[in-house]
């Protein structure tokens, strides 16, 4: 049976009979049609509800007739710039142009425009006036209120009002696709607006029993004003005891509901059992197909949602702090599908989410009143109530590597080593050692700065050197020779030169070496993107050191790699600063000697992350993807600890998506 995708072309409109198409997908992404790409799930599920349904991916924005091949929509435009925000999709920590996409063909760079939502929607009204336009995706859900834009160093109004856009969905999507479709479909969008619940839309007043949050115009005059507004907003984002919150743009106001509920098992199952065909479109062979695919097209998503709350993360206000999870017959027949399919060779590259063993709530209590507010549940330290149980993730694994057909199963996503701690759980780590570590297991520390992972939201290193010994003592017993590669970041809010120095004598005592590392990067929505313009916490008030300057953010960087010639200079003078000239000589304690010696050490771009010796990690969104996954994608540092000159070298690049 041919295979079918969403439709693309007037001419497979025409062949299933169609004069016109419910929805018109618009996307800064090309098509892939794949559970991890969050306009083919948006686009399958309203298939599912009886509508039909085209995708317009990668337009040419400079010319409106793009806009109109597949004619217009009946019910509404769909924009999305994407499974990342266009401008971190585009631009690197340094705001230098990333020299591939691979979200597009063959993995082209400079095929959507900068801030694509915007020109999307804007496109879209000019070419059908009078089509309602439905925006939502990363970088719409994370640019909801007026927000910090760090590429072009101002505060912007919310995404909704520059768009023009009718309605703005923030989160995943799929319960509010669902009931904005049969609103439209009955002509009530605007009666129904304010009962849907995951949306943001603009009013002339505020609701009743609404929050007001400080206003755009206040915000962009004063950052102690931006920061009041910031944890307001952070404080309502449960979909439980969250209230509707206003904010002013002029004599207008953004106002968003509170989130959407979590889905049910059943319709988590609902869609990951939709006809997905996990390949690009056939449009994009002779590109040589888009990058993106090969790392998740054999993964399998068996949860979303993170109650780790990294500073840092977007999961927090776009997936939410609840756990939702498929049940194990759904992921059974995800991978028996998988075994059929052409290209399969026996390896599962993932069984996880935005971090994988993370794989039901924290607690019962959060599916009845939500997440408790100004809590955390894992860290830096574990709440008592947090449920560490391990033993539902372990059964998974156990199945799905048990299909017939299924040679290994990885898990690849981000772990959680603090909660494997707290489980105080040596048999899962000697059961991943076994069977699901691929020669290197990805682990995130982020810091070792008990000052700077306390504001990142993370554990402090002791859980880090205690994993790392649970881990070799179980790779020792197996006799295999399997490595961490942890993930370290620097310039992030509250990271002092002192704190960098301490980071980079971490490295050397734990023989650690960086091959390329690249600042934080401040990615709209985010707390420490808050932190990163206002150089307060918002959720204390204290003040948070902040590193923004080139040369300042240089020395922490050229820190983590001290060993290189090319930062010699950079160390010498960032130790110099610190004091901490008992650093520079030949001692084995010293980071570098008093002179450059020179060796025939390879020059490396400082814009991509990379493990020394083996695979190259980059962001979750990856799951980003996701994945990403976060979407601070691409600030991670991979860290070898061997000698491996042999082994080749990958690179996976992974988005925040709809998982």
């Amino acid at each position: 049976m041919k295979e079918q995708y969403l439709i693309t072309t007037k001419a497979e409109m025409d062949e299933r009979g169609w004069a016109e198409l419910d929805f018109v997908i618009i996307s800064g992404d090309a098509y892939v049609d794949h559970p991890s790409f969050a306009p083919t799930v948006i686009g399958r599920l309203l298939e599912s509800y009886g509508y039909r349904v085209g995708i317009i991916a990668q337009p040419d924005w400079n010319d409106v007739n793009a806009f109109k091949v597949l004619g217009k929509p009946r019910l509404a435009s769909l924009v999305t710039a994407g499974n990342l925000d266009s401008m971190l999709n585009k631009f690197t920590a340094a705001k230098k142009h990333r020299r591939d996409d691979g979200y597009s063909p063959g993995g082209e760079s400079g095929r959507r425009p900068d801030r694509a939502t915007v020109v999307y929607a804007n496109r879209m009204r000019e070419a059908f006036k009078g089509v309602p336009v439905v925006i939502g995706g990363i970088e719409a859900s994370l640019r909801r209120f007026a927000h910090y834009d760090y590429w072009s160093d101002t505060v912007r109004r919310s995404i909704l009002m520059d768009s023009k856009a009718d309605v703005l969905i923030y989160g995943m999507g799929e319960k509010q696709i669902r009931e904005i479709a049969e609103a439209l479909d009955k002509d009530q969008l605007q009666k129904r607006l304010p009962a849907i619940k995951g949306i943001c839309y603009v009013a002339n007043t505020v609701p009743e029993n609404a929050i007001e949050c400080p206003s755009y115009e206040a915000i962009s005059a004063d950052k102690e004003i931006f920061a009041k507004a910031f944890k307001m907003q952070f404080d309502e984002q449960d979909p439980y005891y969250g209230k509707t919150v206003a904010q002013g743009h002029g004599n207008r106001y953004i106002v968003q509901n509170s989130p959407a509920l979590p889905l049910t098992q059943e319709e988590m199952d609902h869609v990951y059992s939709l006809p997905y065909t996990r390949k690009w479109h056939p449009m994009y062979d002779a590109a040589g197909g888009v990058p993106a695919l090969a790392e998740v097209q054999f993964s399998i998503t068996s949860h979303r949602g993170c109650f780790g709350s990294c500073s840092f993360c977007a999961i927090t206000s776009h997936q939410g702090r609840i756990i939702q999870n498929r049940s194990h017959q759904s992921i059974l027949d995800e991978a028996h599908r998988m075994t059929t399919m052409d290209g399969f060779k026996g390896y599962i590259h993932d069984v996880g989410g935005p971090t994988a063993n993370f794989r039901h709530v924290a607690c019962d209590k959060q599916l009845k009143v939500g997440a408790c507010k100004g809590k955390t549940c894992a860290a830096p330290k574990a709440c008592p109530q947090l449920n560490t149980n391990h033993d539902d993730y372990v059964s998974i694994l156990r199945k799905v590597r048990n299909v017939k057909g299924v040679k290994k199963v990885f898990v690849r996503s981000g772990l959680r080593y603090d909660y494997v701690l707290d489980d105080n759980n040596k048999d899962f780590v000697r059961e991943l050692c076994e069977h699901h570590v691929s020669g290197q297991l990805k682990v995130a520390p982020e810091h070792v700065s008990e000052h700077v992972t306390t504001i990142m939201g993370k554990a402090n290193k002791s859980y880090f050197l205690k994993f790392k010994s649970w881990f070799d003592e179980a790779n020792r017993k197996l006799g295999k020779q399997q490595f961490l590669v942890p993930y370290f970041m620097s310039s992030h809010p509250g990271c002092t030169l002192e704190d960098a120095i301490e980071l980079a004598e971490f490295l050397r005592d734990q023989n650690m070496t960086p091959e390329q590392v690249q600042d934080f990067i401040p990615t709209p929505g985010s707390l420490s993107t808050a932190m990163y313009y206002t150089g307060i916490n918002p959720l204390t008030g204290e003040p948070v050191y902040v590193a923004k300057k080139g040369r300042d953010k240089a020395m922490q960087r050229a820190l983590m790699q001290y060993k290189r010639e090319d930062n010699y200079e950079l160390v010498k003078e960032a130790l110099i600063k610190a004091n901490r000239r008992d650093l520079i000589g030949f001692g084995p304690l010293c980071l570098i000697p008093p002179r450059c010696i020179k060796r025939n050490a390879p020059k490396s771009d400082n814009t991509r992350t990379s493990v020394k010796g083996g695979v190259k990690p980059t962001g979750r969104g990856k799951r980003s993807v996701q994945g990403e996954g976060r979407t601070n994608s691409g600030s991670k540092t991979g860290i070898g600890n061997r000698k491996n000159k042999g082994m080749k070298k990958k690179e996976f690049w992974l988005g925040i998506s709809n998982r």
